[in-house]
């Protein structure tokens, strides 16, 4: 859908309080503070293709109009939800309008939420960012690495946009007072607000105005902690389901454990769990946690996985997430080993690229008289009948395969003891003159 930018009647706050200048753009010095990259493209006075990439409510799309502005350039924007191929033929019919006038204006195409183009839409657009018929700027709350094609990724810089700090989002709400018929606001409430805005000056915006109008309606002269609470509820978890955030943050919680932290991994699990993760799924990665980075060190990690798992079945939430919170502190402070791990790896890598080599005549099955005529079997020896149930010498790798040594126990938990017994018998299997 292409849209002309126009102002509105009975604007939102939010569209209200929208920068007007760079000056007025708070947060984001990283980018437009003096002497940074994006200042200094507003400066250069040549506009230039960019993708936008940072979380929702960061400055995206107020960047990119002050971009038009500071240019004078024709602002189109398509959202790439809703638009196709036909947005951005309308889109290049505009723009060589503008270039063909008296004025020989520029234009910048905004496309939001650039990431849901798919390939042939970003294809039919990428002529006319090369022919510079118009500069593009591409809004993104996913990877661009991984959402964008690189020909079109190539040709545009990315700027990483951060969320907003809470001083940046309290400069927001001062300015927000500012404005006809908006009541005073509780310290505390203040404080509250700013942790549900989670960094986006959008959401907080939004909320505010919600306040606002609830306010009105019920005669309320300032906002108090306890009549925000009571109106908000449980409105909105301050959490991204999807995307990047997510990911960001099961891998903080997974490091967190494979480095031995019980408060950091607690931290991260419930960061997940309060912002509406699937306590199934969290299940799933403690059990592979404890495959992955506990292993044999301790055996007994991956049993309280699944039975965690299996709590929380029974009891669903919230009771069966302390199951969990139980769970990620016992892989928190168990001792790590990612040994079998490597060792999975290692086989899996030397398979692909190996020869399939024919089994041992030794460990062959012989169920059948003709199998035993052709030696299957013949000569194997039966470690329970052997001294200590080991058949020192035995091989039981190919022919003319030398021991890989794939599985290398590590000096912690468990796996002391089993590195002890393989040192044991690996000199049993060189007293007896076999073995590798």
């Amino acid at each position: 859908m292409v849209s002309k930018s126009s102002p509105l009647s009975h604007q939102p706050l939010a569209e209200r309080l929208r920068p007007r200048t760079l000056g007025e753009v708070i947060g984001q010095q990283h980018l437009l503070g003096e002497g940074m990259a994006l200042r200094l493209a507003f400066e250069s006075g040549q506009p230039h293709s960019c993708i936008l990439w940072g979380p929702p409510g960061t400055g995206k799309t107020t960047i990119a109009r002050l971009m038009a502005s500071a240019f004078d350039a024709q602002f189109i924007t398509i959202s790439a939800v809703l638009g196709g191929v036909k947005d951005i033929r309308e889109a290049v019919d505009l723009a060589i309008a503008a270039r063909d006038s008296l004025e020989q204006r520029r234009t910048i195409v905004f496309v939001d939420e650039v990431h849901r183009f798919n390939k042939s839409q970003q294809d039919a657009f990428l002529a006319h960012v090369e022919s510079g018929l118009f500069t593009f700027i591409g809004a993104t709350t996913e990877n661009p690495s991984f959402e964008v094609n690189s020909a079109l990724l190539s040709r545009a810089a990315v700027y990483v946009l951060q969320p907003l700090d809470e001083q940046n989002l309290k400069q927001i709400i001062a300015r927000a007072l500012m404005e006809p018929a908006q009541p005073a606001i509780e310290s505390i409430a203040v404080d509250r607000l700013v942790a549900y805005a989670d960094g986006d000056a959008r959401r907080l915006l939004n909320t505010l105005e919600t306040l606002t109008v609830a306010s009105a309606q019920e005669k309320v002269t300032e906002i108090t902690d306890v009549w925000l609470l009571k109106v908000l509820g449980e409105r909105m978890r301050r959490y991204d389901k999807g995307g990047d955030q997510f990911y960001d943050t099961i891998s903080a919680l997974h490091k967190s454990v494979r480095g031995s932290d019980p408060d950091a991994a607690l931290y991260w699990l419930m960061r997940m769990l309060d912002g509406g993760a699937d306590p199934r799924y969290m299940a799933r990665r403690l059990v592979r946690m404890a495959s992955e980075d506990i292993g044999l060190a301790d055996p007994r990690a991956l049993r309280l996985a699944l039975d965690a798992a299996e709590v929380y079945e029974r009891l669903g939430t919230p009771e069966g997430e302390l199951a969990l919170a139980e769970c990620v502190v016992y892989l928190a402070v168990a001792p790590k080993s990612n040994a079998v791990y490597k060792a999975f790896n290692e086989v899996k890598a030397f398979i692909k690229k190996d020869g399939t080599r024919p089994v041992p005549m030794h460990l062959r099955n012989a169920p059948t008289k003709l199998m035993k005529e052709l030696d299957y079997g013949k000569g194997y020896r039966y470690a329970h009948d052997e001294e200590g149930g080991f058949a020192a010498g035995e091989r039981y790798l190919p022919d003319g395969m030398t021991s890989p040594g794939f599985y290398r126990p590590v000096e912690r938990g468990l796996e002391i003891k089993i590195a002890e017994k393989l040192r044991h018998l690996r000199e049993l299997d060189r007293k007896s003159g076999g073995g590798a």
